[in-house]
């Protein structure tokens, strides 16, 4: 079993920056990829950016790229990865949610991922 917290949500201005965390605690050995995706109220929840843990590959959603990035840590119990998020713009307000993949095949869609957090809401002022 995986337990995701994640962290460092918040209130900002347009054009301004947060980094967020998610912990992963447990089995994390059984993870081979974290996503961070979004979700406002009546949408889907949207992937924005996928780590793959051992090679620490990359993938962004095109409406990310180039302002957000994800990194992790060096450790594996608890994994911390990291949201950087800078140039925040109002349709980025949403809460935030970490997800886990077993197999680090996942790239950006939710139904792939079997590990959730709780979330964290964000929220860009223009």
């Amino acid at each position: 079993e995986v337990r995701l917290v994640e962290s460092g949500g918040g209130l900002v201005q347009a054009g301004g920056s947060l980094r967020l965390s998610c912990a992963a605690h447990g089995f994390t050995f059984d993870v081979g990829a974290i996503g961070w995706f979004r979700q406002v109220p009546g949408r889907d929840r949207e992937g924005i950016a996928t780590i793959t843990l051992s090679t620490l590959t990359t993938i962004y959603a095109d409406s990310v790229k180039g302002r957000f990035t994800i990194s992790r840590d060096d450790a594996w119990n608890p994994v911390t990865v990291y949201l950087q998020m800078d140039n925040l713009e109002p349709e980025d307000t949403a809460v935030y949610y970490c997800g886990a993949d077993k197999w680090g095949f996942a790239q950006l869609s939710a139904p792939d991922f079997h590990y959730w957090g709780q979330g964290t809401q964000v929220t860009v002022s223009s």
